[in-house]
């Protein structure tokens, strides 16, 4: 005989239970736990089966089983996370349900974003009730992150062009990142550092002298983690140049040279072309415009500044550039190859759901 399982208490919505799961599922802005929960429950409603639930939000059929039993016992308020042990809380689900919305969807008055003593004042709860409600929901107004979209007219061409040279490099050549780190100052502090010692961190001062500065030239190898670099007082394209001759001496002879450059005006001169043209096994891929994070050689860049420049001391340009070329020549003894796993599709994916945000789609 077939089994056919405990049967499943019905579960109906009422206008408003409807009106309000609809809302928080919809709401581009909600917290997300939210969201996927009030999905769950209007699917049920419908009378679709756990296992079809699970697979259409992208859940475990337990976690559907979960929420829809918790919601035919609570109701709205059953969508909330479970309470701790102890004193039973006093904040309802329509509180909690302000705090989230005026945290995503406003900002106080005479300030750029909440504050928990703000958020406070104006809801009438206390600022640790409103910490517990943003650390729920992984609330944090205090903390923002920039961005710039490409208005390359060949963005997808050139994201799939670059994106394609590092998941599948070509046979019998070399793909190196090449950029420039311009200047980078040399920077003395007005004081000796006082040195770590238990329970206290190294402390320097706020203020520094200038020396001068100089800008880094590197190419990254994708495949080894090798870095080919040099050190020019001046960013022309007759110093990109020199750093191309050197690129191009480098490479043994019988290896085609992918470069991925970016869209700076000294990559593109005539003089650069000109060069080109006269090393047909150099060939270079741009990124597009406002897309450094496509170059690998930036991520190179940043291990460099945490290691060395932010808080390096030197006293003259000709102390900096010996300690950059010490430190790429470290990097070179053990290099590590950066490991690339998104393909074009989907970094294009994730851009397009970045402008549905931006836009309100679907909202």
């Amino acid at each position: 005989m077939t089994r056919s399982g405990r049967p499943k208490a019905v579960l109906e919505l009422t206008e408003a239970e409807r009106e309000a799961l609809t809302r928080w599922a919809r709401r581009r802005t909600s917290a997300q736990a939210l969201a996927l929960r009030s999905r769950i429950v209007l699917e049920c409603a419908g009378g679709v089966p756990n296992k079809e639930v699970a697979v259409r939000v992208g859940v475990t059929p337990q976690t559907v089983g979960k929420w829809r039993a918790r919601f035919i016992e609570l109701r709205l308020d059953g969508l909330a996370d479970e309470p701790r042990p102890g004193r039973p809380t006093s904040v309802t689900a329509q509180q909690v349900e302000d705090v989230v919305v005026a945290t995503l969807e406003s900002t106080p008055r005479n300030a750029t974003h909440w504050s928990r003593s703000k958020m406070a004042a104006r809801t009438g709860l206390s600022a640790s009730t409103i910490g517990r409600i943003w650390k729920g929901f992984d609330l944090k107004p205090h903390r923002a992150q920039t961005f710039k979209l490409s208005n390359d007219p060949l963005f997808i061409e050139k994201v799939f062009d670059v994106v394609g040279l590092y998941l599948n490099p070509p046979q019998g050549a070399v793909v190196l990142c090449v950029d420039e780190k311009s200047q980078v100052q040399a920077l003395a502090r007005t004081q000796p550092a006082f040195p770590m010692m238990p329970g206290m961190p190294e402390k320097r001062t706020h203020d520094y002298v200038r020396h001068g500065t100089t800008t880094l030239f590197a190419a990254f190898n994708i495949a080894d983690g090798t870095v080919i670099t040099a050190t020019h007082r001046r960013h022309r394209a007759k110093e990109f140049i020199t750093f191309l001759n050197r690129i191009e001496t480098t490479v043994p002879a019988g290896l085609d040279i992918h470069l991925v450059c970016d869209n700076y005006g000294t990559h593109k001169t005539p003089a650069v072309t000109s060069w080109l043209a006269r090393h047909p096994r150099v060939q270079v891929h741009f990124t597009p415009t406002y897309s450094s994070w496509l170059n690998q050689v930036e991520r190179w860049f940043a291990y460099l500044t945490d290691d060395l420049l932010r808080r390096g001391d030197h006293r003259s340009v000709q102390a900096l550039e010996a300690d950059l070329r010490a430190w790429a020549n470290a990097w070179n003894e053990d290099p590590k190859p950066f490991i690339w796993t998104k393909t074009a599709e989907d970094i294009l994916q994730s851009l397009q759901r970045l402008l549905q945000r931006i836009k309100g789609e679907g909202h």
